[in-house]
């Protein structure tokens, strides 16, 4: 199998046929094997019957169908699980993406890039409530992650099975699949792709899902820079906290000494109490970290490193 194409939905019974149809148009010229799997994220409406007729003409459609609603990231995940193609495309299902840029994404790919990642352009949202947070959050993640890119919320993205395979989504990660797949040594491009404005249905995205993506972005920048040396960051802020706490005691120590100062019943003493009892904390925390990864990657067998190619000339003599 060439291609896989995996479409999230949840309650897009109005657009998804459409969809499909402009999706079959656009890769029949490309002269693919490709299947397409639309993963029905526990919809209540009538997409899982809109799927039903539409595989009964079209043996290439796997329909994946959730038990309830577990959010974007899991229905990618398991579209990722089912297919079969040695490229996957991820789409939304909701018609804004454009399936005529899918052969474009593919010949980009096939530059010697493992990840092409969307760039809607331009944006068919309104300003102040999606493309303006938007363009914040983008650059907001680009920073903390190290992977400069425009876009981080475009589902439309083509990469290579074997990197999809060593992403692990869980959270509201799916939009993070590119900083990910860079930890993991893949190479990453970006392309402007067509965005067109919302036909039936109403968008699943609110305010309060930013808050969710805040937090997954700190998760995302800890396994990134700290997974396999927790220690690194518990252990500076431990220092750090510990060093202040130890420093202030030894000035009211001097007071104490020198100066005759009554020091029992100060503020400043508690707090350096704390402080150093804080730091104490915090590196147990950093060397309980670093006895944790080690004991996963050793039972797991998961390597800290991500392997391209292998030459063997014995192998190959």
């Amino acid at each position: 199998m060439d291609l896989s194409v995996v479409i999230p939905v949840y309650n897009e019974e109005e657009s998804l046929e459409p969809l499909l149809d402009e999706l079959l148009a656009a890769l029949g010229p490309t002269g693919k094997s490709y299947e397409i799997i639309v993963i029905d994220d526990g919809s209540t409406d009538g997409t899982y019957p809109v799927l039903l007729r539409f595989h009964q003409r079209e043996e290439r459609l796997k329909a994946v169908r959730l038990k309830r609603n577990f959010g974007q990231t899991a229905a990618v995940a398991a579209g990722f699980a089912h297919a079969e193609g040695d490229i996957i495309v991820t789409m939304d299902g909701d018609g804004q993406n454009d399936p005529k840029d899918i052969p474009a994404m593919l010949d980009k790919l096939a530059e010697g890039f493992d990840l092409v990642s969307g760039w809607r352009f331009p944006r068919q949202d309104p300003l102040w409530s999606r493309r303006l947070p938007s363009r914040m959050a983008n650059g907001l993640i680009s920073w903390i992650t190290g992977v400069k890119l425009h876009d981080y919320g475009c589902t439309l993205k083509a990469l290579r099975h074997d990197i999809a395979r060593e992403v692990k989504l869980y959270g509201e990660m799916h939009r993070f699949i590119p900083a990910i797949a860079f930890e993991r040594g893949a190479r990453i491009a970006e392309m402007k792709v067509h965005h067109r404005p919302r036909r039936w249905g109403e968008s699943k995205y609110g305010m309060a899902r930013t808050f969710r993506v805040l937090f997954d972005l700190l998760t995302v920048k800890f396994l990134l820079s700290y997974a396999t040396r927790p220690l690194h960051i518990f252990g500076m802020v431990g220092f750090l906290s510990g060093g202040l706490g130890f420093l202030l005691a030894v000035y009211l120590t001097l007071e104490k000494i020198i100066y005759q100062v009554a020091i029992g019943g100060r503020p400043l003493l508690l707090l350096s109490i704390l402080l150093i009892v804080i730091g104490f904390q915090f590196i147990t925390m950093g060397l309980l970290g670093e006895m944790l990864a080690r004991t996963y990657h050793e039972s797991q067998g998961r390597t800290i490193y991500s392997v391209k190619d292998v030459l063997d000339g014995r192998k190959t003599a």
